[in-house]
């Protein structure tokens, strides 16, 4: 906040900040970073801090992973800041940009949450850029006496804009200086490739395909009463359940503590609770505290204003095994007219401490075309060539030195 010359504190009305506009370079005239530059460490201190326990404490007594996801999102505008460097920048001037989260594409859960007295590492560095975008890497490790353990690994893709967010700013090219950099490079345009298919992928933009229509035909076969054509009349299977009643829903107003830079909705504030209700709905049908395997496509479509009323929903779209995949939507919602308008869709695989969930059972076509769409996306999340599979450790390793 004080790098961007915003104060600290509830201010009733945003700081003006149109005379930074003038110190906006041309891409052009920007140094290349390198990833070493950009990398940052710091530490979550859970074991000293008794404030910072309790903020960071989960009702079973482990890290609260909601809470991390937010730390998480809040230190990838870090290392942004930190890799934008303008060379005719006043010494004391602030610095001319805001940057906002545009998508996380992926999260990776790595190892057993920690205790919550457990101190934790959390790092990153810009991993690829364009022209005004920067992705970043973030990891956090838990640290056990001399043993450092990985936690979790998140790829942000964020967007540079200028002192008054009204259109978008340049940022520094990226230097490759090693094979390590060249192989998370590539791995980064592997990943823009990716996200371009996944969208591709929607099944409002692809319809199904004959075998995805065979088993939408196979869900009605199951459910349809043999004995009776009555209109509507349906039966679920056994052991079986209705998605419609696969859900969890809660209201919730953003106040001005969750806003950002920018004095809208913080991310990281949308993101946990996108996890959180997507747990209790995966808590809710397996009847056993589910885990977190796998979050993707957090996506950020339009700004959330501060002091909106928001309504989270969850779904269970699609279950496979022991594995529930849950959508999560945010939806902005204006109360004098009842208007929704959809800020942020996000989707979370949970698994079951069983061999087998309880399957969910489609009623309505549009329904049905959930079930697929949640299909496709599990299969893209646990294909073995995704991407962030290879980001590895000694990459990171890497990077520190």
């Amino acid at each position: 906040m004080s790098q961007l010359g915003i104060d600290i504190g509830y201010q009733a009305e945003e700081k003006k900040r149109d005379h930074l506009l003038k110190y906006i370079p041309k891409r052009e005239d920007l140094p290349p970073r390198s990833m070493r530059e950009s990398y940052i460490m710091a530490t979550i201190p859970l074991r000293t801090d008794k404030a910072m326990q309790e903020k960071y404490v989960s009702d079973v007594g482990t890290v609260r992973l909601g809470r991390l996801i937010e730390a998480m999102d809040c230190f990838a505008i870090w290392v942004c800041q930190q890799y934008v460097k303008i060379p005719n920048l006043p010494p004391n001037e602030h610095l001319p940009y805001i940057f906002v989260n545009i998508i996380v594409d992926s999260m990776s859960i790595l190892g057993q949450l920690p205790s919550y007295d457990k101190d934790l590492r959390i790092s990153g560095y810009v991993s690829s850029v364009g022209k005004t975008s920067l992705e970043v890497a973030v990891w956090v490790h838990f640290i056990n006496g001399k043993i450092m353990s990985k936690l979790t690994h998140g790829n942000f893709l964020m967007a540079a804009r200028n002192a008054i967010n009204s259109g978008s700013a340049p940022v520094n090219p990226l230097k490759i200086e090693t094979e390590e950099e060249k192989k998370i490079s590539q791995e980064a345009k592997t990943r823009k490739k990716f996200r371009k298919e996944s969208q591709k992928a929607s099944v409002w933009q692809k319809k199904p395909t004959q075998e995805e229509h065979d088993l939408i035909y196979d869900f009605v076969e199951k459910t349809t009463d043999k004995q009776t054509l009555e209109l509507n009349k349906r039966i679920l299977p056994e052991n079986g359940r209705w998605m419609s009643d696969s859900f969890a829903l809660n209201n919730i107003m953003s106040f001005p503590e969750n806003r950002n830079a920018q004095n809208t909705a913080f991310g990281g504030f949308l993101m946990r609770n996108a996890f959180e209700i997507s747990f209790i709905t995966a808590f809710k049908h397996c009847k056993t505290r589910p885990k977190l395997e796998y979050a993707f496509e957090f996506s950020f479509d339009k700004p959330v204003a501060i002091q909106s009323l928001l309504r989270m929903l969850a779904y269970i779209i699609y279950v496979e095994k022991n594995y529930m995949l849950v959508m999560a939507i945010n939806d902005v919602l204006e109360p004098t007219t009842t208007e929704k308008i959809t800020s942020n869709v996000s989707y979370f695989i949970f698994s079951g401490s069983t061999d087998h969930v309880q399957q969910i059972y489609p009623r309505s076509y549009h329904e049905a075309l959930l079930y697929i769409h949640g299909r496709r996306k599990f299969q893209n999340a646990n294909l073995s060539s995704r991407p962030d599979n290879a980001a590895t450790e000694n990459q990171s390793k890497t990077i520190c030195k």
